[in-house]
């Protein structure tokens, strides 16, 4: 997974950006394509702001939350993620017919 980190109105933090990228490499065994994942973390007034977007061949997906805390942002956001990923793989397999081809019942008929 390719990832890129952006700092909006922040000072940019080495271990913000590392652990955005471990908490995201977790991710990448529910995903089978290569992705790029957009990673923008922002401040307004007290509030911390965590953005990112998932992007792959045929996968887009975004999440956003605001926290007194960066690092708990982070994990919400993640787990967001996290939830869409696997509620889109549930859908691919729900529209993925099963393997019934006629060949495969002829194997299974001959002894």
């Amino acid at each position: 997974m390719e990832i890129s980190v952006t700092f909006k109105n922040i000072e940019p933090s080495e271990t913000l950006k590392e652990y955005v990228e471990k908490r995201l490499g977790k991710l990448d065994k529910l995903l089978d394509k290569p992705t790029e994942a957009r990673v923008v973390f922002s401040t307004e007034k007290t509030d911390h702001i965590v953005d990112i977007n998932l992007r792959s061949s045929k996968l887009n997906i975004q999440a956003k939350e605001r926290n007194d805390n960066m690092n708990a942002a982070v994990d919400i956001v993640v787990d967001k993620i996290k939830s869409q990923l696997n509620k889109f793989r549930k859908k691919i397999q729900r529209h993925k017919p099963r393997s019934s081809s006629k060949e495969d019942i002829l194997y299974e008929e001959i002894p």
